[in-house]
């Protein structure tokens, strides 16, 4: 059998195991979604949201992409944002990293001219390496140096969140999502909460809008 067939006969497993438990599960999902959370995580096939926290379908509405970005020029990204905080109405977003990230990792190196374009993706974690290069130099473990890379590009993301004008029309208007930035350590399966933003936060004036 091939790997894509297994795929095919798992889903079928896993929705008559369902049926079987709850009936009218699949109808009510049919009905509309209300997730309380959005989840921008890495695109590693290692951390999928719904698994490591446990969580039905419906519960949180998802984007992911390498290293975990939230770039003011990424429309993809910024159209998930908008949908889920605008119309979705969530209640917290969660940025998520994780240690031993590759995308990281590979920041902190050459650019490699065989790909060119996750070299520009990745300039953006670069960016956080340089704004941090003091700190991050003087950790001489390349392990420990990427895992700290990891942390500072996950609290750059929140931030980045925290910048845009409708987390922050959110927040005026209607005193949500808080805004947190967690990292996910691949050897024990366990989640670090690294920062959380709300309403209250103080954010530069230089990125606050105009109300």
């Amino acid at each position: 059998m091939r790997s894509h067939e297994k795929l095919l006969l798992e889903n079928k497993a896993w929705a008559e195991e369902k049926k079987q438990r709850e009936p009218d599960y699949f109808e009510r999902l049919a009905h509309g979604q209300q997730p309380e959370f959005l989840w921008i995580g890495c695109a590693d096939s290692r951390v999928p949201a719904d698994v490591i926290v446990n969580a039905e379908p419906g519960l949180i509405f998802a984007h992911r992409n390498i290293a975990n970005q939230v770039i003011a020029t990424d429309f993809n990204c910024l159209s998930v944002v908008q949908y889920a905080v605008e119309v979705l109405k969530v209640r917290h977003i969660i940025v998520c990293g994780h240690y031993s990230c590759g995308g990281v990792r590979a920041a902190l190196s050459h650019q490699q001219s065989d790909v060119t374009l996750v070299n520009k993706w990745l300039t953006h974690v670069k960016d956080v390496y340089r704004l941090h290069r003091e700190e991050l130099d003087a950790i001489n473990d390349i392990d420990d140096k990427a895992n700290r890379l990891v942390e500072l590009n996950v609290i750059e993301q929140v931030n980045n969140l925290a910048y845009t004008s409708m987390v922050q029309s959110a927040w005026r208007e209607e005193q949500r999502p808080l805004v947190h930035g967690w990292v996910y350590a691949l050897d024990d399966g366990l989640l670090k909460q690294l920062i959380t933003l709300g309403p209250e936060s103080k954010i530069d004036p230089i990125y606050r809008w105009d109300v």
